[in-house]
């Protein structure tokens, strides 16, 4: 594969080329860009979280409109690809389980779930055919999690996602690790992770490792691929492309964004988030309290007396457009994007780049 960039193997599920998109929520990865990511032979992806928020149905609560709302986005991505998609759940929600539950229903491809550590996933699924993929930040979360579910469930993942500290939306890493940029990057802990994997990889079973977080061109893609990396997950670089499901607003913070733009907030979810600044971003860290209502309670690790503001709300807000009201959440190489594309041709640029650079 190192030199024609095809094929990885997700257990017996084959994905054409090597590129997983990322979860990007609210709405910004949703059927549209799943599902035109998946026709070039990548996997789409579909972020579960904050679908079912400002939805309207009459007697259902949020987390019957969350549910119903994924499964909606689930069908319309299969009607619109043949090809293999995945799903992405952040742990730290509050109906984690029934979305899981409605993902494995509907026999998505693939569930990826990060935001915290996916330990009790494999009971959730009842059908044999939806592969697991953890995302983690380190060595020591991956092989948590591979020997807990060996231990309870005699299973490993499938794959490993490791997330570095130049990644976008919510980062497994403190505000003192993502500064320590000489000490704390993608490429050692891939390499960890990776020896991590094989200790764990059975004779018939290998675990890929897809290396994630402020790869943004074929240059990139060919570095980890030769650190062992079997796939690579992008999600900055696809923001920024007709397909996307997000307002063009929300695009053109990326486009009009410069270096000193890109800037970690606190979230309530707990983790640092990369963020591009702007005034509800500089309003938020001067600790304002910002519109906020607690309507869902979509986060188990959000406290509503304690937050300044409503996460879910700023990125509905972000994605359909309204940026003085929320933020865009990115990577940080975000602001190197100078145009809108279409996915077809990103995924020219990047497989040209990363065949022309292992070929090397």
């Amino acid at each position: 594969m190192d030199r024609d960039f095809s094929n990885f193997m997700l257990g017996n599920l084959n994905v054409e080329i090597p590129i997983i998109q990322g979860g990007m929520g609210v709405r910004v990865s949703s059927f549209g860009l799943a599902s035109a990511v998946s026709n070039e032979g990548g996997l789409g992806v579909i972020a579960a979280v904050g679908l079912g928020e400002d939805e309207t149905g009459a007697g259902c609560d949020y987390k019957t409109r969350s549910r119903n709302s994924l499964i909606d986005n689930i069908r319309k991505t299969r009607s619109l690809t043949g090809n293999p998609f995945g799903v992405n759940i952040m742990c730290a929600l509050s109906n984690y389980d029934d979305l899981v539950d409605a993902s494995q229903s509907e026999e998505v491809d693939v569930i990826i779930s990060g935001a915290g550590l996916p330990l009790k996933l494999p009971a959730l699924i009842k059908n044999g055919r939806t592969k697991l993929v953890p995302i983690v930040s380190s060595a020591r979360a991956a092989h948590l999690i591979c020997s807990v579910w060996q231990r309870r469930y005699n299973r490993i993942p499938d794959a490993l996602i490791v997330e570095g500290p130049l990644a976008g939306g919510h980062l497994g890493f403190s505000n003192e690790e993502l500064a320590d940029g000489d000490n704390v990057h993608l490429d050692g802990i891939l390499s960890e992770v990776i020896s991590i994997s094989s200790g764990f990889s059975g004779s018939e079973k290998q675990i890929p490792v897809i290396a994630a977080g402020g790869i943004f061109d074929g240059e990139d893609i060919s570095r980890v691929i030769r650190l062992g990396a079997g796939a690579v997950q992008m999600a900055t670089r696809f923001v920024c492309t007709h397909e996307c499901d997000a307002d063009y607003g929300y695009k053109a913070a990326y486009l009009s964004a410069g270096r000193e733009d890109i800037t970690v907030i606190r979230s309530p979810v707990g983790l640092p988030g990369r963020v591009i600044r702007n005034q509800f971003v500089e309003r938020i860290n001067r600790g304002e309290r910002v519109d906020f209502g607690c309507a869902y309670k979509c986060l188990s690790t959000c406290d509503p007396e304690k937050a300044n503001y409503c996460i879910a709300k700023a990125l509905i807000n972000a994605s359909k457009g309204r940026m003085d009201n929320g933020f865009a959440m990115c990577g940080s190489n975000a602001y190197r994007i100078n145009k809108i594309v279409s996915v077809k041709e990103l995924f020219r640029e990047l497989v040209e780049g990363a065949r022309k650079c292992l070929r090397k």
